[in-house]
């Protein structure tokens, strides 16, 4: 797909990466951007459309496909994480919270758009995954189910709107310099630079982004008999 000229829907694009998404089409020579937010007054990037957009909400993600019929691009990037543990007391409402975001989310979105997509030519999609799509850590647990629907999702759709012409795109990426994240102490990736990967690999017609070391590491784990991506190290004691 071509980016420039392109009319791209960007959901949470009003920090983080969506922010660096935003910025990097911009440069890309898209011809306009919807950049979603539960609160349109938080976008504060200049030559955008702000659109207000809740994942979570049937009524919002229907507003907003009326609102951007001209769309060719759909770039599912809004999440969430609750740092829940599958068996602690409150395990299931962090995990409700995250699938309904991060797996209902984009599921909801796509629905909506994809007969827009359609209309305009097919166009693509892409869905903002995560390392931790193949991957569980300490604290990371159901933050992981989450992605991992998310990927399964993302294949899913690839299948189901190839005929019309859609390409479906999976991201994935280790930790970010972006809130989620500030707490850890870690190397991180810059959202800029994961941006300008994902637009290269969508001009270039590819189907998933490795956009980190950790993410093409972890990748090629997943064929290797280590059981590393299985099994996460023991947390250390006191």
């Amino acid at each position: 797909m071509d980016i420039k000229n392109s009319v791209v829907l960007v959901t949470g694009a009003n920090r983080g990466l969506g922010l660096a998404l935003v910025e990097a089409l911009k440069q890309a020579g898209a011809a306009k951007i919807y950049a979603a937010a539960r609160d349109p007054s938080s976008v504060k990037s200049e030559g955008v459309t702000p659109v207000a957009l809740d994942v979570t909400s049937t009524d919002s993600i229907a507003a907003a496909a009326k609102a951007c019929p001209d769309v060719t691009m759909v770039i599912n990037n809004a999440g969430i994480s609750r740092s829940g543990v599958l068996l602690s007391p409150d395990g299931l409402d962090a995990l409700a919270a995250e699938m309904q975001t991060n797996f209902y989310g984009p599921l909801l979105v796509s629905r909506a758009f994809a007969p827009v997509l359609a209309k305009n030519g097919g166009g693509a999609l892409v869905n903002v995954l995560s390392v931790l799509s193949w991957l569980s850590l300490p604290g990371t647990a159901t933050y992981s189910v989450s992605k991992a629907a998310a990927w399964a999702l993302t294949n899913g759709l690839r299948n189901e709107l190839r005929e019309q012409g859609t390409q479906v795109v999976a991201v994935h990426v280790g930790l970010m310099e972006t809130d989620m994240t500030a707490g850890i102490e870690a190397p991180k990736t810059s959202p800029k630079d994961v941006a300008e990967t994902i637009l290269r690999t969508v001009q270039a017609g590819g189907l998933e982004v490795l956009a980190d070391d950790t993410s093409r590491a972890v990748k090629a784990s997943l064929s290797s008999p280590d059981k590393a991506v299985y099994l996460a190290p023991p947390m250390a004691a006191g």
